[in-house]
């Protein structure tokens, strides 16, 4: 390997020679893009097509014992992974990124570009309770931070490239740049000044071209809002937020007690066992709690909320008002539970997205299907958006990201 070390440290030299630190940071912050926004892709893919071929043979009027195996089997196959492969615990990705930050100098170890994404794939793909939105972030900030040490950068540009990464993390995923950037400046803290501002607007801008050129225009909701604004809901809104504040609180106490709780039977095996099967018998009696949970979002924007009840053994009910009500406020509370399962029994992911099903769905009267003489349609989609945002607010706190939609 001695004609690569050779030809490494000369092209460090040429670069130190002929490109300008400034320059050179423009450059790798469209690498870190580029790369961050393929990530993304592979990631979505791997996810949508597992867990396609693992549901697409059930039977949309009854449940399945289906639901209550796989989830079971892939913690199991991730901590195997995790175990024998990564020897790491690579969990609450957020927090792994801003301790790199704080207390590692912003280097984060290579192995992150990629093994989260396999655990992430493995279980959400079986059916895991989270989302995939910590997941590309880490890897993102990984890929920035790796990229930078690859080149020799001072720490300042680490850091720097670490929040390119999450931008472009965020930005790719949801097909929202400004978002990434938001979310950048405001979770990881990154000093708003021009020098850092145009890095991260390129590597969010460059991953958001490459998802759109690969994946197409859709968004991850699609849906159509054809109500004004009325400034008489402005009181439901601000009991909206308040309710949103309790619950999320109920999510985040619930969650941290519930981990702590399995993450405390010390031997793996019982707590894969244990986690898994209390994870699977509530994923059996509620089916969308089955993955990431955009599907279930995607039903209340729609006015299709009876669909909730497809692959359960509820589903003879759906045409009742009640039922579906009912059903709904029961995902609202067991939603958290059930990530908190995954969690602690050594699922690959975490709750970044979780709380968005969990919130989207807290507001289902207003959503029901025609027969259930729902007047106002409108409403319905801007307080489900309304619930999306503030909940994002309550969990994490950051307030500005979640009013920033791209389009």
């Amino acid at each position: 390997m001695s004609w690569w070390n050779n030809w490494y440290v000369s092209f460090l030299s040429w670069r130190v020679r002929h490109i300008k630190e400034r320059n050179f940071i423009v450059i790798l912050s469209l690498l870190v893009g580029i790369i961050t926004g393929l990530a993304g892709v592979f990631l979505k893919n791997s996810v949508h097509y597992t867990h396609q071929f693992l549901t697409e043979r059930l039977q949309i009027d009854s449940g399945s014992l289906l639901f209550f195996i796989l989830p079971f089997i892939g913690i199991w196959l991730t901590s195997l992974f995790v175990r024998y492969f990564v020897r790491e615990d690579i969990s609450h990705g957020v927090t792994k990124v801003l301790y790199a930050i704080s207390r590692r100098n912003s280097m984060i170890k290579p192995h992150n570009n990629y093994s989260s994404m396999i655990a992430s794939t493995i279980t959400i793909g079986f059916g895991g309770s989270v989302g995939t939105e910590a997941t590309i972030v880490l890897t993102g900030a990984s890929i920035g931070s790796n990229m930078a040490r690859f080149f020799h950068m001072n720490y300042k540009v680490m850091t720097l490239m670490i929040g390119c990464g999450a931008a472009g993390a965020i930005a790719g995923i949801f097909k929202a740049p400004i978002a990434g950037i938001v979310f950048t400046l405001e979770v990881l803290m990154l000093d708003l000044t021009m020098a850092s501002l145009v890095p991260l607007m390129i590597a969010a801008i460059s991953s958001y071209v490459i998802v759109y050129f690969l994946m197409g225009e859709g968004v991850v909701l699609e849906f159509a809002v054809h109500e004004h604004f009325a400034l008489a809901n402005v009181p439901y809104y601000i009991i909206l937020g308040i309710l949103c504040g309790l619950v999320s609180v109920y999510f985040i106490r619930t969650n941290i007690r519930i981990e702590k709780f399995i993450t405390g039977i010390k031997n793996q095996f019982k707590r894969i066992l244990v986690g898994g099967a209390l994870l699977g018998l509530l994923i059996y009696i509620f089916p969308p709690l089955y993955g990431e949970g955009y599907s279930s979002l995607e039903a209340l924007l729609t006015d299709n909320a009876d669909a909730l009840l497809n692959n359960t053994y509820f589903f003879d009910f759906r045409n009742y008002a009640f039922v579906v009500v009912l059903y709904v406020i029961g995902l609202v509370f067991i939603k958290v539970v059930a990530t908190a399962f995954t969690n602690g029994s050594g699922g690959g992911w975490r709750c970044f997205r979780s709380q968005f099903v969990h919130w989207g769905s807290y507001r289902i009267p207003d959503c029901l299907p025609d027969q259930y003489d729902r007047s106002d349609h409108g409403s319905c989609q801007l307080f489900c958006i309304g619930r999306y945002g503030r909940g994002d607010v309550g969990c994490h706190e950051f307030s500005v990201d979640s009013y920033v939609p791209d389009r």
